[in-house]
């Protein structure tokens, strides 16, 4: 990596604070984090990962993956014409990223970052005017490690990346909802819950491998020394 750019890296560095608090995150205490973890919230939020996120197809995944037929049974599937189920839509709003919550683990040359996000998902059915609000919480794991060519030379290899489903939880916040469409809702989490996490998935695990990847191999490796040489202190 140039100089120039190794300046660019470090001056980013200092700016993310000020960044976290124009973006209402001033409670996040990214200070105390690894030099990592703050480079990849400073990636999320310059490539607009929350919007990324809250753009995602949610109604045609669901359709297109067959995930919502087991929830519209019986009554729901017979009372809906073809237009009205058109006319159906699961939107994302209110998506919340943890940028200053980001957890880093390192062991040697290995490390990974754990992300916390949580959003809101607005379902409007045709034959319903009322929208029901749904909640969602989910942490993204993604992992990379430094490995040597024949020649002995460093790169960055990039591991799995996926939401941990033990994270996956749905609230269903809105009140006042009839005992058959709760019926409805029950099946509709489920498959929320097998459908969000690759809408999410792809939408971050890419700019997270794209931010690290601009990264210059030694540098990556010096913050990765200091993370664990910081560890290491405070035990």
């Amino acid at each position: 990596m140039c100089p120039i750019w190794r300046l660019l890296v470090l001056l980013s560095l200092l700016s993310l604070p000020s960044a976290l608090h124009k973006q209402g995150l001033a409670k996040a205490h990214v200070d105390s984090k690894p030099a990592l973890a703050r480079i990849i919230a400073q990636g999320l939020m310059k490539h607009n990962a929350e919007h990324r996120i809250q753009n995602i197809r949610l109604t045609e995944s669901l359709n297109a993956s067959g995930q919502m037929a087991p929830g519209m049974v019986g009554w729901l599937i017979s009372s809906m014409s073809l237009q009205q189920q058109r006319e159906s839509s699961a939107n994302v709003t209110n998506i919340q990223l943890d940028y200053g919550g980001i957890q880093m683990s390192f062991h040697k040359e290995w490390f990974s970052a754990n992300i916390s996000l949580e959003f809101d998902i607005d379902l409007r059915l045709s034959f319903n005017n009322k929208i029901i609000k749904i909640h969602v919480c989910m942490n993204l794991v993604m992992e990379f490690w430094l490995e040597k060519d024949e020649f002995g030379r460093r790169d960055l290899a990039i591991g799995s990346c996926g939401v941990e489903q033990s994270s996956i939880y749905t609230t269903v916040l809105t009140e006042d909802i009839s005992p058959k469409m709760k019926h409805f809702l029950r099946h509709f989490r489920e498959n929320l819950v097998k459908v969000t996490p690759h809408l999410v998935e792809s939408q971050v695990c890419p700019l997270i491998s794209e931010i690290l990847r601009q990264l210059d191999v030694k540098l990556l490796k010096s913050l990765m020394e200091q993370a664990v040489a910081h560890k290491f202190n405070q035990l």
